[in-house]
């Protein structure tokens, strides 16, 4: 199992976002069957991190970075896609949502070839954020006990093997996104996730 090397318990976030940080946190997902990868925007940015891993694929949840193209050398681009969540309060749960949603697309779509397209395979798929403790962490656990209740039948449960991965502490993700994500929870009732 790939991780980044272990980070230091006595980084601040702010030393920690300087690193790249790329985990793995569930295999197996969608109909494509790939592995979902939590991480930073240093992560997302780093080519030769995301080809060693797989990922073509990444998802950035914050509102305040902006990700440019990026080949990964075998001619191959990243697809990219952005919804851009406030990290703490001012976010709708529709929004949350409207993540969550996206993600389950990404892990379900195919990669056909266009003329028009940049050339993109099917591949791995990274969630980041700024650092990838809060709004991704949220979006990806609430991802899980929707696609994978029988692996994460709580939103808690899906929590605790976030935090415990990404070495998080209670207080994170923030309990604003915590908040939203159940508040989106109940508006996801009856929607089908993750067609594994």
């Amino acid at each position: 199992m790939f991780s980044t090397p272990p980070l230091a318990p006595s980084l601040t976030d702010e030393q920690e976002d300087e690193l790249p940080v790329l985990l793995p946190i569930a295999a197996l997902c969608g109909p494509h069957r790939v592995k979902l990868f939590i991480g930073n925007r240093i992560a997302a940015d780093n080519a030769a991190l995301l080809r060693s891993q797989d990922i073509t694929s990444t998802m950035n949840l914050a509102v305040n970075v902006e990700m440019a193209p990026l080949a990964l050398g075998d001619g191959t681009f990243i697809r990219r896609t952005h919804i851009g969540l406030i990290d703490g309060p001012g976010n709708t749960a529709n929004h949350l949502l409207a993540a969550v949603l996206a993600l389950d697309g990404i892990l379900g779509q195919a990669s056909p070839g266009k003329a028009h397209y940049p050339p993109h395979r099917a591949g791995n798929v990274l969630v980041h954020c700024r650092g990838g403790r809060s709004r991704s962490a949220s979006v990806i656990a609430l991802y899980l006990h929707l696609a994978q209740p029988a692996q994460f039948p709580s939103l808690d449960a899906a929590l605790d093997h976030i935090r415990a991965i990404r070495k998080l502490d209670a207080d994170q993700p923030a309990a604003s996104m915590i908040a939203l994500a159940r508040t989106a929870l109940e508006s996801a009732q009856g929607m089908r996730f993750g067609a594994i």
